[in-house]
């Protein structure tokens, strides 16, 4: 319920400070029953997200200043996204526009999903141990969506050359203000493909994916907040594991010799493992959490994929 307009009154008069703010929207997110999963996983991050936005200042601002004083006219700002957040149960980085990725700031609006995969972890790990000695020169970021996974990469590989793909033109069309604002250039390129249909064949060290892995029926049972965010990205118009299939079944034909492919399939991969058991997928434990993340060998997964074919 929203507040009326004597208690934002005495709201004002009340609360001074930054931090006073912060605690006050998450209060309000917890008696509001908000939920949360699109970078900060709590109502105190996510209030002092909104409020640090709103105010113009970094979030990695020192705590000391959060003791700083509002202006009015600042307080009254604050308390309206507050509320925006509740009434409208848009997530967070919707409302700013802003969302980070292994440590990069990215620009979102609800073309695109909020980047949180944790292949944000083995991007900043520089996909060690799996990678080794070898040196990635070409890298295929398939199901790019605003195209953080594929400007991350760009950053963390400064000499690889970066293709990214998407089916949705809207999505490509945020990818390409994140590449320019994070002055990609020609390192990366952005290809509208339905995952590898209208790719040219063509070998990469590394492909890495967060396809859509999700049924429309578990996507239209998610809380509000992330049904806000394109339906496409998650489910992909299917409601079983044929868009992972296809990727696995194809990538051998675009895996240079010695390449890896790093997947996102979250929660499915119990059933892709029930599917398929002697698929030669190596799940990683991540430190920061997160589940459903894997890595194969090209060599094994091409012969996986030849025994299939053999199988009939």
């Amino acid at each position: 319920m929203a507040i009326d307009t004597s208690d934002s009154s005495e709201i004002v008069d009340t609360l001074t400070r930054i931090v006073d703010y912060i605690r006050w929207g998450a209060s309000r997110f917890v008696a509001a029953d908000l939920s949360f999963g699109h970078g900060s996983d709590n109502a105190i991050d996510e209030a002092a997200h909104l409020v640090l936005d709103t105010i113009d200042l970094d979030p990695g601002l020192p705590d000391a200043y959060l003791e700083g004083v509002l202006t009015r006219a600042e307080r009254q700002r604050v308390i309206e996204i507050i509320e925006r957040r509740i009434e409208t149960r848009l997530p967070a980085p919707y409302i700013t526009g802003r969302a980070w990725f292994a440590g990069m700031e990215f620009y979102v609006d609800e073309r695109v999903i909020v980047p949180r995969s944790p292949i944000a972890e083995l991007i900043e790990n520089e996909f060690q141990p799996w990678l080794g000695h070898r040196e990635p020169l070409s890298i295929l970021d398939l199901c790019t969506g605003g195209g953080a996974i594929a400007v991350a990469c760009a950053h963390a590989f400064p000499d690889a050359r970066v293709v990214a793909t998407d089916a949705s033109a809207e999505a490509l069309e945020v990818a390409a203000i994140n590449c320019d604002r994070h002055d990609t250039g020609p390192q990366v390129e952005l290809i509208k493909a339905d995952l590898f249909d209208g790719l040219a064949e063509q070998r990469f060290d590394l492909i890495v994916t967060n396809p859509p892995y999700v049924t429309q029926e578990e996507w239209s049972g998610l809380d509000a907040e992330f049904r806000h965010e394109p339906g496409f990205a998650f489910h992909g118009n299917s409601d079983d594991l044929s868009i992972v299939e296809r990727i696995l079944f194809d990538a051998p034909r675009y895996l240079a010799e010695d390449g890896l492919l790093f997947m996102e399939v979250g929660a499915s991969a119990f059933l892709l493992e029930q599917r398929y058991p002697d698929l030669p997928v190596t799940w990683i434990e991540l430190e920061r959490g997160g589940m459903g993340v894997g890595v194969v060998e090209a060599e094994d997964l091409a012969a996986w994929v030849d025994s299939q074919r053999a199988q009939g």
